[in-house]
This record gives C-alpha cells, sequence and structure tokens, in this order.
C-alpha cells in the first residue's frame, strides 16, 4: 500500500496529465456520440426511406468495424487526403462515430417503444413534429433509453484507451510510462482505480438524470431498486 501513495507522490503530475487527457477524450467522445446516435436514431425512423437505408449502411459501417482501425484511419489516411486532425481530435471522432452507431440502436429501440397510442394521439391532435417530439414522445424515449445509454458511456470511458496506440499521452501510456519506473502491480493498480472512479463518476451522473426523468413521467423508484442498480454499475 506505501507503494501506491510513493507512486502517486513521486508520479502525480504525470498521472494528473493523463487523466485530464482521458477526461477530454470521455467528455469529448460523449457528446459527439450522443449528436451521432440522436440524429442516425431519427432517421432510422424516419417517414423516408432514403434516411433509414442511410441510417442503417451508417450504423452498420461504424458497428462493423474496428474501432481500433477507425482511429488509424482518422489518424494515418486521412493527412494523405489533405484532411490532418491532431490525435486528441481523431480519437473523439473515432469514439464518438463508433459509440455514436450503437447509441443510435438505443435511441430508435426507446423511440418505437413509446406506446403506439402516444404517437396516433400526437397525430389526432395535429401536431407539428418538433412539438410531437418534444412535448409527448421524447420524454418518454428519453427515460427508456439513458440506462441503455449509461452503459455505452461507461464502455466509452473505458474505450478511450485506444489512444493509446497512436501516442496520445492519456491515463493508459502515463500507466505504461510508470510501469517501467515502479513495480508493474503498483502502476497498474492505480490506473484500474482512476479508470473506475471515471467511469463511476459518469454513471452517477447519468443515473441521476434516468431517476429524474423517470420522475417527471411518475415513474417512481425505491431505495432498493436504485441500490441495486447501483451495485452493478461499471462491470
Amino acid at each position: 500500500m506505501s507503494e501506491l501513495f510513493d507512486t502517486l507522490a513521486d508520479y502525480g503530475p504525470q498521472i494528473r496529465d493523463g487523466v485530464w487527457v482521458t477526461l477530454q477524450l470521455s467528455v469529448g467522445g460523449a457528446v459527439l456520440a450522443f449528436i451521432v446516435a440522436v440524429i442516425l436514431g431519427l432517421a432510422a425512423i424516419s417517414g423516408y426511406g432514403v434516411l433509414r437505408t442511410l441510417s442503417r449502411i451508417i450504423v452498420e459501417f461504424f458497428r462493423g468495424t474496428s474501432l481500433v482501425v477507425q482511429l488509424f484511419f482518422f489518424y494515418f489516411a486521412l493527412p494523405p487526403l489533405g484532411l490532418e486532425f491532431d490525435a486528441v481530435t481523431c480519437s473523439v471522432l473515432a469514439l464518438g462515430l463508433n459509440y455514436g452507431a450503437y447509441g443510435s440502436e438505443v435511441v430508435r429501440g426507446s423511440l418505437n417503444a413509446v406506446p403506439k397510442g402516444q404517437w396516433e394521439t400526437t397525430i389526432a391532435l395535429s401536431m407539428p413534429w418538433p412539438t410531437k417530439m418534444r412535448r409527448v414522445i421524447w420524454p418518454q424515449a428519453w427515460a427508456l433509453m439513458l440506462p441503455g445509454l449509461n452503459n455505452l458511456m461507461v464502455m466509452l470511458v473505458k474505450g478511450t484507451a485506444i489512444a493509446f496506440f497512436i501516442g496520445l499521452h492519456d491515463l493508459t501510456y502515463v500507466t505504461d510510462e510508470v510501469r517501467s519506473n515502479v513495480s508493474t502491480a503498483a502502476a497498474f493498480s492505480i490506473g484500474f482505480a482512476i479508470y473506475y472512479v471515471i467511469a463511476l463518476a459518469f454513471y452517477g451522473a447519468l443515473r441521476m438524470l434516468e431517476v429524474r426523468a423517470q420522475r417527471r413521467l411518475g415513474i417512481k423508484q425505491t431505495k432498493a431498486q436504485i441500490a441495486q442498480a447501483t451495485a452493478g454499475a461499471v462491470a
């Protein structure tokens, strides 16, 4: 245990910088993933066949190809084509597009799970599409999709470690550097703990949004149910 504290004391600045990069990738990737998920999810239930087909092609492409290969494409293949981004931007693009593709299925499934009667009511009331989504459909779908999006957020935080492959000094890179000077067990124990805390923090924030969304719809959860869900976090 003393070795862990000594390692933190000796390499604190490097670890802090690595954590900062990991947080940038997590937040940036999550924001882009959410935007992509919403756009593709809405397109997937659109009344226009072209949008549905385009959404399906994009989703299957990013779900069916390796996240690492996508990262390498953005970082190594785009510069010769005249598009050059820094390592952080490339990592955010890869994470956002990949997890956004998975998230779009969560959005699509949640929208489709809203009772058919709710959709029919909005049609009967001649609601414009933006009003229909904002006032009736989206609040119900939002409560349904948050658990799935929360799970993807935890996976995205752990997925930021791919930045190590392009030399970005994230938490994984710094942990590996520290390992060369201290015991492997101490270095990676610190890495494990920090990743867990970061993932748990994001989980807790999204969990609060989930409870709030359910309360607005009149869905109440007991403390036992909330505790049980929390115990299963960051699996």
